[in-house]
């Protein structure tokens, strides 16, 4: 009787334990299944960007990101900066050296289409689909920059604000003797007036990133309250900024702020005409088409 029992707790366990086990193993092979398929992944990404980075020369510095440090594997919301970046790839030949550019960066491209496993046609409309988006961009971009010059003509402030335009953004450029005193950061009383209406402006376009930059000369600062020319063109930037937030229908939510130093010159800075176009703070309104 002993021996019959043992027998019957042995077949009740090897029941349990089949089930339990088919469990398990059906666990273990799914993850192992998607171990492997991240590890593919990995590995492909990395073959993709060592290709950018080494032929078509997309990334910076060895970086593996567009832009401020975001990752291929973001997907679409990488593409708006795409062509962007893909524009200093040399696709035009304009000289000899413009010329190798492009036609090392298009062995770049077929390099990378083999690697992808992409048709020449499927890459021939992706640069289409990029060139395309860049048209669009610009005719956005030229289309704000028609409607701000046409209402600075009219509140009789062109003769204060340089209107420039690219596939990004608007900028609108004042001049930083105009707003401020040499080696200050405090609005003049003059200046007040011309940001109030830029105010106005900037309120009509209430969907788009408005970032604002302090840029100097290359002089450097000799004593007074700022150290250098990277602190003294944030704090303008950033003066500017508040004077806005505190008196213009603008969500602060949607504005940026940056000191650009004196790293962005404009002009040549060794005359005192270059000097002064140097000084100046930029307000650029980016379009909707545009990454920020």
């Amino acid at each position: 009787m002993a021996k019959k029992k043992n027998e019957e707790v042995k077949q009740g366990l090897a029941e349990w334990m089949g089930t339990f086990s088919d469990m398990m193993t059906l666990l273990m092979c799914f993850f192992v299944m998607l171990f492997s398929m991240s590890s593919i992944d990995a590995a492909k990404f990395e073959e993709v960007a060592q290709s950018f980075q080494q032929t078509v020369s997309i990334f910076k510095g060895g970086a593996k990101a567009i832009g401020d440090g975001i990752l291929i594997s973001n997907g679409v919301s990488q593409l708006n900066q795409l062509d962007e970046y893909y524009n200093t790839t040399g696709k035009t030949a304009e000289s000899d050296s413009d010329e190798l550019e492009f036609k090392e960066n298009a062995q770049g491209m077929d390099e990378l289409t083999e690697k992808l496993g992409a048709t020449e046609e499927e890459m021939k409309d992706l640069q289409k689909a990029i060139s395309e988006l860049e048209e669009e961009k610009m005719k956005l971009s030229e289309k704000m920059a028609e409607k701000m010059e046409e209402a600075l003509s009219e509140s009789m402030m062109e003769d204060k604000i340089d209107v420039e335009f690219n596939s990004n953004c608007v900028i609108l450029s004042l001049n930083g003797a105009f707003l401020f005193d040499s080696g200050q950061a405090e609005l003049k009383e003059e200046a007040k007036p011309v940001l109030n209406k830029i105010g106005v402006l900037l309120s009509k376009y209430a969907d788009s990133i408005i970032e604002i930059e302090g840029h100097t000369d290359s002089v450097p600062l000799n004593g007074g309250r700022y150290e250098n020319n990277d602190v003294l063109s944030s704090y303008r930037a950033l003066t500017v900024f508040n004077y806005l937030k505190e008196n213009a229908a603008i969500d602060p939510g949607i504005m940026k702020h940056s000191g650009r130093g004196e790293y962005l010159p404009i002009a040549d800075n060794s005359t005192p005409e270059g000097r002064a176009k140097n000084r100046r703070v930029e307000i650029k309104i980016y379009n909707s088409l545009s990454a920020y």
